[in-house]
């Protein structure tokens, strides 16, 4: 039986299984990572700031026209679709095998692909807030009011729903994350380096049966995983679901 055949095998006969992703769930839609070799952290964007920097919450605060500028170019990927992996997953909560999606990404493409039950840790481009009001907006709203966006309401700067660097979590996202992943039968994880805490840390509440991961490079979970794949996430998935 091979790696996939396995994973179709476990995957069909789950009631409860939950998947945990990160960059590489999306580099397959066309998105950039963030870390590796030609990632955006790795590229030198700005003579005075590194995009690390770009992207913590105190240079929002400190220079929003430059944040902004920043944000629209390397964030925003409007025309990027879900793939195989994408569809197969929402598939999966369909026939009632999946229970839900734990992500890193904030690109909104597992909501495009249809799936329901999703919790995004590090927020979404697909919205924004003002940060004065809370009056919520849309990205086209960040997209077409340049430099800054202000609130029609108040007057205040409208922020992305992201997580920026200096900032922690959604404490209720958190919490349902891993209530979720506690009660997981199969946890899936599929193209997360698992070094970015506290996110890499919900792993480690997955006390349930079936540990898998589908990683193109090795992470500290593979040793406790019963099936480990080296390949696309894209296609594995949609190899063992469709």
């Amino acid at each position: 039986m091979t790696d996939v055949e396995k994973l179709r095998k476990i995957l069909s006969e789950s009631r409860r299984a939950v998947f945990f992703g990160g960059a590489g769930m999306s580099t397959e839609s066309g998105i950039p990572d963030f870390r590796s070799a030609g990632g955006i952290y790795n590229q030198k964007l700005h003579q005075n700031f590194s995009p690390e920097e770009m992207a913590s919450y105190s240079f929002f605060v400190k220079h929003p026209e430059e944040f902004f500028n920043f944000y629209r170019k390397r964030f925003i990927y409007l025309d990027a679709k879900p793939n195989a992996g994408h569809l197969a997953l929402a598939e999966l909560e369909r026939r009632g095998n999946l229970a839900a999606v734990v992500t890193q990404n904030i690109d909104g493409l597992h909501q495009l692909a249809g799936s329901k039950n999703v919790y995004e840790l590090h927020g979404s481009i697909r919205r924004a807030y003002c940060t004065k009001c809370g009056e919520m907006y849309g990205v086209e709203y960040i997209l077409n009011n340049t430099p800054i966006p202000y609130c029609e309401k108040c007057g205040g700067i409208v922020k992305p729903d992201v997580v920026l660097f200096e900032e922690g979590l959604d404490s209720d996202i958190l919490t349902a994350a891993i209530d979720a992943i506690s009660a997981a039968d199969t946890l899936i994880v599929g193209g997360t380096s698992l070094v970015v805490y506290p996110a890499a840390g919900l792993v480690d509440y997955f006390d349930g049966e079936h540990l898998i991961l589908i990683n193109k490079s090795e992470t500290r979970a593979d040793k406790f995983a019963e099936l480990v794949i080296r390949d696309n996430i894209g296609e594995t998935l949609n190899q063992a679901v469709m």
